[in-house]
């Protein structure tokens, strides 16, 4: 695999290490060993998928607070994304910032998302589906979500907002949790 991180530390996009002959191409899409050396946190508590019937889905902007915040390795598996992170570490120097990468099934690219970063992401295909590989179980007590279209986040949508969650639609703007959200997320 190759690790490029992103401006927001501990964030990574990972790219295939392709090994191709006349049949296609073999490649690794994890390795603890490989996540250690990188400083990333090397465990999957959980697996799972998410299919989306049409372009314009919204689903986000997820995160859980300790003790129970998650990592994340996201894929596009068919279709297109634009995965947005937030990163949510009051102490961070890139707090608040995010980072936007496009993820395809063409593409083969995953994104590493850090404990205390929130993680949402628009579907650019009709029938796209993702697959996520998460470091820390569903924890329904420690959720937590912001609203995608705040503007003090400065997250921008390649298309109109299709289909979304009553849930990811009613998450409130930082303005209303930030004191909160520094308080669950400090060190």
């Amino acid at each position: 695999m190759i690790f490029n991180e992103t401006r927001l530390g501990g964030a990574f996009i990972l790219e295939l290490e392709k090994r191709e002959d006349s049949r296609g191409f073999f490649a690794r899409t994890f390795c603890q060993h490989e996540f250690a050396e990188h400083g990333l946190k090397p465990v999957i508590a959980q697996a799972n998928v998410a299919f989306n019937k049409t372009r314009g889905t919204l689903r986000g902007m997820h995160f859980q607070y300790p003790p129970a915040p998650e990592t994340k390795l996201v894929r596009a598996t068919r279709g297109a994304i634009l995965d947005i992170i937030v990163d949510l570490r009051p102490e961070s120097p890139t707090y608040l910032q995010h980072v936007a990468v496009e993820l395809t099934a063409d593409n083969h690219r995953a994104l590493y998302v850090p404990e205390r970063f929130a993680h949402g992401y628009q579907v650019l295909e009709d029938g796209t589906e993702t697959s996520y590989q998460v470091g820390e179980f569903y924890a329904p007590g420690t959720e937590g979500g912001l609203h995608y279209a705040d503007p003090r986040l400065g997250l921008s949508w390649p298309l109109p907002v299709g289909e979304i969650s009553p849930k990811d639609a009613a998450w409130k703007k930082l303005e209303e949790i930030e004191p909160e959200l520094k308080r669950r997320m400090s060190k």
